[in-house]
């Protein structure tokens, strides 16, 4: 269950990446702990502060701010990553309960998830792509991009695994709620790195959208504690 949860949200958020800027798939992404409170409410039964209520609705209110003044909205990415959002937080919350109370490390119960995952996938990769859509696909972005397009897969691929094995190792010490504000304030410093580096359009009212999210996720933390 767990590895199909990590399996769905890497997939979504990579389909949204491709679609919409990297900015507002992290802008839409902050809003993980609004998800992250309503499954553990009305999946898990657990109840909450009333603030912890309150704090959500700045969140849920700049993603949609954001959403409609988005100059590229795409439906497709905007739901790819509404979908990894729901997908990674039932991942964190059973990954969370899976480890309690047993001797496996963060790191090791990520190196099995990995291994599941990518079970699960190989065979939808197969019969969606093949091995010939990817050797087409490979030589045109070789062609395109050049050379390092070899050196920046290969970067990707372990500052991408550091990412995950870095986060499962502080998911062993922290809430699952905790974690998801985590992660939304380090989507701040990707929000805006990738508008610098790749020059995205922001309207001031898109700007004032992801603001107020971000502002929500520090009120929300605050609520918390």
């Amino acid at each position: 269950m767990v590895a199909i949860a990590h399996t769905i949200g890497h997939v979504a958020a990579t389909v949204s990446m491709a679609k919409v800027a990297v900015s507002f798939t992290h802008i839409i992404k902050s809003a993980e702990p609004a998800f992250s409170v309503l499954v553990s409410r009305f999946f898990l039964g657990e109840h909450f502060p009333l603030p912890v209520y309150f704090s959500l609705l700045p969140i849920i209110g700049g993603c949609a701010l954001a959403a409609v003044t988005e100059l590229n909205f795409n439906m497709i990415g905007f739901l790819g990553a509404m979908i990894s959002n729901l997908a990674f937080v039932f991942r964190n919350i059973f990954s969370k309960k899976g480890m309690k109370g047993k001797s496996v490390s963060g790191m090791n119960y990520y190196a099995c998830l990995s291994m599941l995952s990518l079970v699960i996938l190989l065979p939808f990769a197969f019969a969606m792509e093949g091995p010939k859509v990817w050797a087409a696909g490979w030589q045109n972005a070789v062609a395109e991009i050049g050379p390092n397009f070899v050196w920046w897969v290969a970067a990707q691929s372990v500052f991408y695994h550091l990412y995950n094995q870095v986060s499962y190792m502080s998911l062993d010490e922290i809430s699952p709620l905790t974690f998801s504000v985590g992660n939304t304030m380090k989507r701040i410093s990707v929000i805006v790195a990738s508008i610098i580096i790749f020059r995205t359009p922001v309207q001031p009212v898109n700007a004032l959208g992801a603001a107020i999210a971000i502002l929500g996720t520090f009120i929300y933390s605050q609520a918390k504690q």
